[in-house]
């Protein structure tokens, strides 16, 4: 590695670490503004919460945007090389563009591997903590819609089905509880239902109050029980057996891909919010690599209007790319397209016109 290798790989990872800093100090700022007064009604002082909700949500943030981070500031020291004529004068001693481009490849590769490992291990880690507190951010009526009792459709195995009529999440209790078990010939061959709900942390099961139970016997017979309690357990605890959007941020990697097959096995055909969660981990990382080689071709050639033109059109490329990857999220939630399809879109779109820019770039 020489002195230009150097050279470039030091203003690469400055630019992006002072891009990150600002971008935390404008964020925290904006947003303790705008949310203090719904972190105040819950009970919570805003102190509180710079130390135990932003610093994880920060981390969230910058790690999902990293690729976009990258991507700006490649454009932003790029067009200042471009503009200093140091890229003409690299190119005019004999090195191609080839080899001028090498350190950024170095640098976009090594920040994708270290992305890829912080998405896929530690940031599951920092979202734990962030979506314990993100409900208290949000509007008084939104806290109420999350806390309000809810209905639950749930189906624990290919056999076994859950219903509960009214059923709170932050409590772990509900009303109006119905559980049935079919044969392989989809026979109901068990029933129960029962007044209330409770989970019992120490059982590791839940409690049923005032149940009643019907199972098939022989010769179509029917067996009837029914008691003041019994405990039922499914051999997971309720916010996996009635998960959240939430759920698929908080598990590490082989976590979650143990849960989607969980829930594939259940018969569950509602997991196309884990399966983007879990391909998003590693597209977006790559997209760091595809976006550097955008940002280079784009920004490595003087152009009239300086680094402005250039900051433009990387900012608009960013809104493009960002929403494109929300919207698809969206579309692979109804099920238009399939999760590895809509996660990895962007990238299978910006790759050709990337490698494209870049030949060009390289033939000039």
């Amino acid at each position: 590695m020489n002195i230009i290798d150097r050279y470039i790989i030091k203003k690469f990872l400055g630019t992006l670490v002072f891009m990150l800093m600002l971008l935390t100090i404008i964020v925290i700022v904006v947003d303790v503004q705008a949310k203090s007064p719904n972190i105040e009604k819950s009970g919570y002082t805003v102190g509180y919460f710079l130390l135990h909700f932003y610093p994880f949500w920060m981390i969230y943030l910058v790690i999902t945007f990293m690729s976009i981070l990258v991507f700006i500031s490649v454009i932003y020291f790029t067009s200042r090389l471009a503009n200093n004529t140091e890229i003409v004068a690299i190119i005019s001693s004999g090195a191609s563009f080839h080899r001028f481009s090498r350190p950024y490849f170095v640098s976009a590769f090594a920040i994708a591997v270290f992305s890829l490992l912080l998405n896929h291990y530690f940031l599951p880690m920092a979202n734990v903590k962030k979506n314990k507190l993100l409900i208290y951010t949000k509007s008084e009526t939104r806290q109420q819609e999350a806390k309000s009792n809810v209905k639950i459709s749930a189906q624990m195995s290919p056999t076994e089905y859950v219903f509960i009529n009214s059923y709170n999440r932050q409590e772990n209790r509900g009303s109006g509880y119905m559980y049935q078990k079919f044969d392989k010939n989809k026979k109901l061959i068990q029933r129960i239902t029962a007044m209330n709900i409770q989970w019992d942390k120490d059982k590791k099961a839940f409690s049923l109050n005032s149940y009643y139970e019907k199972k098939a016997g022989k010769n179509d017979s029917e067996i009837l029980t029914n008691g003041a309690q019994m405990y039922q357990s499914f051999g997971h605890p309720p916010e996996e057996l009635f998960p959240d959007e939430l759920l698929g941020e908080d598990k590490t990697t082989p976590e979650l891909i143990k849960f989607i097959q969980r829930e594939k096995e259940k018969g569950n055909g509602n997991i196309n919010i884990y399966l983007n969660e879990l391909y998003s981990r590693t597209s977006m990382p790559v997209s760091i690599i595809i976006l550097t080689i955008l940002g280079l071709s784009l920004s490595s050639e003087k152009k009239r209007g300086g680094i402005g033109v250039n900051l433009a059109l990387g900012i608009a490329l960013a809104f493009v790319f960002i929403f494109s990857f929300e919207a698809l999220k969206i579309v692979s939630t109804t099920r238009t397209l399939t999760p590895f399809v809509a996660m990895w879109l962007p990238n299978f779109v910006f790759a050709p016109v990337a490698v494209f820019l870049y030949f060009r770039r390289a033939n000039q």
